[in-house]
């Protein structure tokens, strides 16, 4: 490995760094994804039964406690519940969309590694040729084919690395991408649902609170219609005693 390095000239070091680096923010956002990624079925479901019994503090301390982008859109909502339909939304939209750069955070490395690492090896192979044919020409009458095939061999070197840096970090910037957009699709029904589960809520209180009132009337027509019939009991008494 040491002795391709070398073979390969300083472009392989670069090269080599660019392989690390990619490994590196793989590595980074592979885990920073994995533990954001929670059910968003089940969460809502535990929100809903605590948004229902007007709990709000205990749902947003659900959703501080909940790593991830989902449960940080949700909690923007939450803690704005009073907040009308329309307003909910613009809320949900923009707690999203800060949430977008943190989960596409160094991905545009990666592409830009996968796209340059082939140019740098193509640039080192050039300028081995290079070297390789002002050597052959300055030792043309000591200098033999085997000479020249060594010349090229080391100088392709590059253009080999380049490739095997760049194939498999394209791979993984498409794999990081596919699961950023899982979580932004997550971060999208989150929001839409938790908007939807806050003005049911205040709802189904709109339909309690009128059925109140209805059965008040009631009862209170009620106690008329009983004190009414007692004052005509009470006079047909009087009038019979007479």
């Amino acid at each position: 490995m040491i002795d391709l390095i070398s073979k390969g000239g300083p472009l392989m070091w670069l090269l080599l760094a660019c392989s690390f680096l990619s490994v590196g923010i793989f590595a980074e956002r592979f885990f920073l994804f994995h533990r954001a990624t929670i059910n968003v079925g089940d969460f809502l479901q535990g929100l809903a039964n605590l948004i229902g019994k007007k709990n709000y503090a205990e749902a947003l301390h659900e959703c501080a406690g909940t790593p991830g982008p989902v449960a940080r859109v949700i909690h923007a909502a939450i803690i704005r519940h009073e907040s009308s339909r329309e307003q909910l939304k613009d809320i949900v939209q923009e707690a999203g969309q800060l949430e977008v750069p943190r989960l596409e955070r160094y991905l545009s490395v990666m592409m830009t590694i996968a796209y340059i690492a082939p140019l740098i090896g193509l640039l080192g192979t050039v300028l081995g040729l290079v070297d390789t044919f002002m050597a052959f020409n300055t030792l043309s009458t000591n200098a033999t084919t085997m000479d020249l095939s060594k010349g090229v061999y080391e100088a392709l070197v590059t253009s080999a690395a380049g490739l095997v840096v760049a194939i498999p970090t394209f791979i993984l910037f498409s794999y990081l991408s596919t699961y950023a957009k899982t979580l932004m699709h997550d971060m999208e029904r989150g929001g839409i649902e938790i908007v939807n589960i806050i003005t049911d809520s205040r709802h189904d209180t709109e339909i309690i609170s009128f059925g109140e009132q209805r059965g008040g009337r009631s009862r209170g027509g009620e106690k008329k219609s009983d004190g009414r019939s007692s004052g005509d009991d009470s006079r047909a008494s009087g009038s019979s005693s007479d």
